[in-house]
C-alpha cells in the first residue's frame, strides 16, 4: 500500500469528529487513487453526509472499476449504504447499474435517490453496450423514465425525469428513432398539464434543445463500441426483460406515505 494512500486511510480510521471524518473522507476522495475504493465504499455506510458525498464523489472520479463493489451494497440491508451507492452508480453510468437504477428510480421510498436514479437513468454509457442490445436497454430506460415523469408524486424528480428524457433522446443516433416521439409527446404534454412552473419551464428547454440538436452520425462515432469484456450481457438483458414483464405502474406515492408514516411512528 502506498504511504501517501496509508496516511490518507489513516486519517479517515483515527477521526475523532464529524468534520473531522469528513475531510478525511474528501482527501482520500480528492486523491484519486484506484486503491482507495473499498474505503470510499465502506464511507456510504458511516452516518456522516459530509463524508458520503465526498466518497460519492470520490468513485464516480474513479469509474468503471468501482462498479462490481458497489452493486455488492444493494445485497446488504444498510439502506443508508445502498441509497448513496445509487448514486454513486447515478453518476457513473454503467451498465451493469442499470436494473439498480430502475428499482431505484421506480421504488425507492427516498426522493432524493429517485431523482439521481431518475437522471442516471438518461445518462447511461450506451456505447458500453453491445449493438444488439442498445436498443432493448434504452426502450427499457425509456419506459420507465415515462412512467416517473407521469406518476411521481415529488415535482424534483419529474424535473429529474425531464432531465433523463432529454439525455436519452440526445442518445439517440437518428432522427427516426422509434422512440424519440414519445419523449416529444411527453415533453409537450408537461409543457401544458405539469403544475409546477419549474417541471414546466425544464420541459420546453428539453423540447427546445432536442429541435435545435438535431441527430448525426457523430451520435453514433461519440466513441468507438466498447462493451465491457467480462460482462455477461445475456445474464444482464434478462434481467431487464424479466422486470419488464413482472413490473407494475409505481405507487410511489403509497411508498412516501408509508415511509411518512414509519417517520412518524418513530
Amino acid at each position: 500500500m502506498p504511504s501517501s494512500l496509508s496516511s490518507l486511510i489513516n486519517a479517515v480510521e483515527t477521526a475523532d469528529s464529524a468534520t473531522a471524518l469528513s475531510d478525511a473522507v474528501q482527501n482520500l476522495a480528492d486523491a484519486g487513487l484506484p486503491e482507495s475504493a473499498p474505503y470510499l465504499i465502506d464511507a456510504l455506510s458511516y452516518n456522516n453526509p459530509g463524508a458520503a458525498v465526498a466518497a460519492v464523489d470520490g468513485l464516480v472520479k474513479l469509474g468503471l472499476p468501482v462498479v462490481p463493489g458497489l452493486l455488492e451494497q444493494m445485497d446488504l440491508h444498510n439502506y443508508t449504504a445502498r441509497s448513496w451507492a445509487v448514486r454513486a452508480l447515478a453518476g457513473i453510468g454503467d451498465p451493469r447499474g442499470l436494473p439498480t437504477l430502475l428499482e431505484a428510480a421506480t421504488a425507492d421510498l427516498s426522493m432524493s435517490v429517485r431523482r439521481a436514479a431518475t437522471r442516471g437513468l438518461g445518462q447511461m454509457k450506451w456505447h458500453q453496450f453491445p449493438t444488439q442490445f442498445v436498443e432493448m436497454a434504452q426502450t427499457t430506460a425509456l419506459e420507465a423514465l415515462l412512467a416517473i415523469a407521469q406518476q411521481d408524486e415529488e415535482w424534483v424528480v419529474r424535473y429529474a425525469a425531464v432531465v433523463g428524457l432529454e439525455s436519452l433522446a440526445a442518445a439517440a443516433s437518428a432522427s427516426d428513432c422509434p422512440w424519440r416521439s414519445h419523449i416529444f409527446q411527453q415533453l409537450e404534454q408537461m409543457m401544458t398539464q405539469e403544475k409546477i412552473p419549474a417541471v414546466q419551464a425544464r420541459a420546453r428547454r428539453a423540447q427546445e434543445c432536442l429541435l435545435e440538436a438535431s441527430p448525426s452520425t457523430d451520435a453514433v462515432v461519440e466513441a468507438e463500441r466498447s462493451p465491457l469484456a467480462d460482462v455477461n450481457w445475456e445474464q444482464l438483458m434478462a434481467q431487464l426483460d424479466e422486470r419488464k414483464a413482472t413490473e407494475k405502474s409505481p405507487d410511489v406515492a403509497g411508498d412516501a406515505e408509508s415511509f411518512q408514516e414509519l417517520l412518524n411512528a418513530g
